[in-house]
């Protein structure tokens, strides 16, 4: 019996299901275990729902930029042009990301905030606009928003690249090289290794990017494929799971990264070979997550999962994270949906 081939275009017909799974992955992963748990791999196994969620905004990134391609002359108004679809571009993004974001930064940040020197001012300014600390002292609390915003500053500028220059489609394996040096050379280490989060997830936003197309042109691999990805999968899976179970703490995270990358295509496209197969209300339940997954990630944490009692066991956190996160995210993208489309509506 012949094997269906695998539909590359699936990827973007269940972006709204994959995105709510990487959302709930997300939550699995920030809800508190015991190290000595058996569990405590597999839950770990729950970051790898920020590489999804980078995969597939590379995706939708090649596919919002491809809709209007700049002319190649290399004339003024060719230039022109490209700076205008970069700025369109940008606050597209920026405000899809911005409302939601100034609001719960605000809402995390002044609370806290004790004035100590006119420089703590500046500081709370710069965590609430641009999360800051993030980028000189790999302060966590949001720090996937400072990421995404940084990535797509520079992704027009690669997307335009790679489209006139094919060739600059291999740049992810550069970007794994300097994953290596940031993490071992000691003089770019002690420069930039305080954000290697950030470092050793920039390869899969950019495979994402160069995935853009195939996924558009509804590109399909031999359905044979499946045994191949079966192997990348389970390899990647079980070699994740046995580092974060027996030796977690004793190597550097961005090496387990590395294996994010195949881990992250490989569940994708597994996923959707499930979604394929599940009842509607099902995608659709993933869909509702996935479509409030930006406003999920800024309130699961440190709104919902902080305030709840410490003594509750694991999947009972866990549900009720996710009950009690879900309305006032629904909240949040309506306001900040409101006023994105003001700021569009008046220029």
């Amino acid at each position: 019996m012949r094997i269906k081939d695998i539909e590359l275009s699936n990827i973007s017909r269940y972006r709204g299901e994959l995105m709510g799974a990487a959302m709930l992955f997300i939550i699995l992963f920030h809800v508190g275990l015991p190290r000595d748990d058996l569990f405590f791999g597999l839950r770990r196994m729950g970051n790898i729902g920020v590489d999804i969620f980078l995969f597939l905004s590379g995706i939708g990134l090649w596919f919002s930029w491809a809709k209007n391609d700049v002319r190649e002359d290399g004339s003024e108004s060719a230039r022109q042009s490209f700076s205008r679809k970069y700025r369109g571009f940008l606050k597209r993004r920026f405000l899809r990301i911005y409302p939601a974001w100034l609001l719960m930064a605000s809402l995390y940040y002044i609370p806290r905030f004790h004035p100590t020197t006119p420089m703590s001012w500046l500081d709370l300014v710069g965590d609430i606009t641009v999360n800051w600390d993030f980028w000189l002292h790999d302060e966590l609390t949001f720090w996937y928003i400072p990421a995404i915003m940084m990535l797509y500053l520079w992704s027009p500028l690669y997307m335009e690249l790679i489209r006139r220059h094919p060739i600059y489609r291999w740049l992810p394996v550069v970007m794994v090289m300097w994953c290596i040096l940031v993490q071992w050379v000691t003089p770019i280490h002690n420069l930039v290794g305080h954000i290697e989060i950030f470092w050793s997830r920039v390869p899969i936003f950019f495979i994402g990017v160069n995935m853009g197309e195939m996924t558009r042109q509804k590109k399909t691999i031999d359905g044979t494929g499946i045994w191949m990805i079966l192997l990348m999968f389970s390899m990647a899976l079980a070699a994740s799971i046995f580092l974060e179970q027996t030796k977690h703490g004793q190597f550097p995270l961005f090496i387990e990264r590395m294996l994010y990358i195949p881990l992250t295509v490989t569940t994708i496209l597994m996923l959707n070979r499930m979604f394929r197969r599940t009842p509607g209300w099902f995608n659709a339940t993933f869909r509702f997550f996935g479509g409030l997954s930006l406003e999920a990630y800024l309130i699961h944490s440190h709104f919902v999962l902080d305030y709840l009692p410490s003594q509750w066991s694991y999947w009972p956190t866990f549900l009720v994270c996710v009950i009690c996160t879900m309305p006032p995210a629904w909240l949040l993208h309506r306001l900040a949906t409101f006023v994105a489309d003001r700021i569009t509506t008046h220029g």
